[in-house]
């Protein structure tokens, strides 16, 4: 028998996407399941011409409702993935779904707020379009969960991302940003939108997390890349979400009646990063140089950098460090360049002379001899014993 011909209609420049897309192909692997697979060249997600593909079975990215309305009148195997409801009428009728649960996705970051000790929260969302039915969900979600505790919970969609408006809306987010109170935490709907906001803290001057906390949602390395805070990040089940799917569209293919069927994949867990470990500081001298330093650690700043930005004397800023956290302003530096190179060590792909320069080191060898002053090992060993107790 040739093998089944098998479209997949997801927007792979999404990270979401790409996951499930590797969870399908990790099916396909385990299984020995041999497909004839059809994707655009460009990964997007265009159903042009599909009634006339004439393949054998179909899995799709429901969340956007011309495939979902497109699909609706074909005969074929389909299975379809989305954000899950909280009204069951949303729902496709007699198509198997695989939904990421919105809801836990929201709770895994509240409660991660929760536990940083923040009394006020709000949600940087998107604004409500059909294409974004899944991000209301989750913010109908935390609408939901502040107003059962009774605490302040604040909604922020802001606008669409595009070139010709993004001056104006970064000006609105900023604006935003500096009219919230504060301490609180932030949930992004997704790490797109987290970074966006991370940006709009550096311009407002506000600090990260010491008055804004910012968890995101969908653990995007590209993400992490080009934010200079560490973000704080729910990971979705999208690779078990794509496993589920595959299978479910292998049971259909021989036979089997999975139309009403349905799962919900909670999220994997939460990746924290420095964006959400929010400290109360007394000292707000404090404060403000943490902010600093977790933005510009890496680009090897001194202490009277940081003493400069605050706007104090060295000599003030060292007591005030000292009385708070029992450390100096340069151990505070040192301790989170230290941070960043524990992260990109675990990741055997990157060169030990670049974690050194990525991570502010003069060279590889001054960063040997940190690593040998402070825990008694090369930064090779370091990683190793790190896996070992894992």
């Amino acid at each position: 028998m040739p093998p089944h011909r098998i479209a997949l209609l997801f927007n792979a420049n999404k990270v979401y996407d790409r996951q499930v897309i590797a969870g399908i192909g990790q099916y396909l692997k385990s299984t020995r399941v041999e497909w004839d697979l059809f994707m655009e060249d460009d990964f997007r997600s265009r159903t042009l011409g599909i009634h006339r593909w004439g393949g054998d079975g179909i899995i799709a990215d429901f969340d956007d409702p011309v495939v979902a309305e497109t699909l609706a009148t074909l005969s074929m195997p389909i299975v379809a993935m989305g954000g899950s409801y909280a009204d069951d009428r949303l729902y496709p009728v007699g198509t198997p779904y695989v939904a990421t649960d919105n809801v836990m996705l929201v709770r895994t970051a509240y409660d991660h707020l929760i536990e940083q000790g923040l009394q006020r929260f709000a949600f940087y969302g998107l604004p409500a379009v059909p294409g974004n039915r899944w991000a209301q969900e989750r913010e109908a979600a935390f609408a939901q969960m502040v107003a059962t505790d009774g605490v302040e919970g604040i909604i922020y969609r802001g606008s669409p991302t595009s070139a010709g408006g993004w001056g104006r809306a970064q000006e609105e987010m900023v604006e935003w940003v500096r009219s919230l109170p504060k301490p609180i935490g932030i949930i992004a709907v997704t790490d797109a939108r987290a970074r966006q906001l991370l940006q709009a803290c550096v311009v407002a001057d506000m600090p990260v997390p010491g008055q804004i906390a910012v968890v995101g949602i969908d653990n995007d390395p590209m993400a992490q890349l080009l934010s200079r805070i560490s973000l704080t990040s729910v990971i979705q089940g999208a690779e078990e979400m794509g496993r589920t799917a595959a299978q479910i569209l292998h049971q259909m293919l021989h036979g089997s009646d999975c139309s009403t069927t349905r799962v919900l994949v909670p999220p994997v867990g939460l990746n924290v990063q420095a964006s959400s470990q929010h400290q109360p500081s007394k000292s707000p001298h404090v404060m403000r140089a943490r902010h600093y330093i977790q933005q510009y650690a890496c680009l090897g700043i001194k202490t009277e950098q940081v003493a400069d930005y605050v706007g104090v004397s060295r000599t003030l800023l060292e007591e005030h460090f000292k009385r708070e956290l029992r450390q100096t302003v340069h151990q505070t530096i040192l301790d989170h360049k230290l941070k960043m190179a524990h992260g990109m060590l675990a990741d055997p792909r990157i060169p030990l002379a670049d974690v050194a320069v990525r991570c502010g080191f003069t060279s590889l060898q001054y960063m040997y001899a940190v690593f040998r002053r402070e825990y008694d090992c090369t930064p090779r060993q370091f990683i190793e014993a790190q896996r070992s107790r894992a």
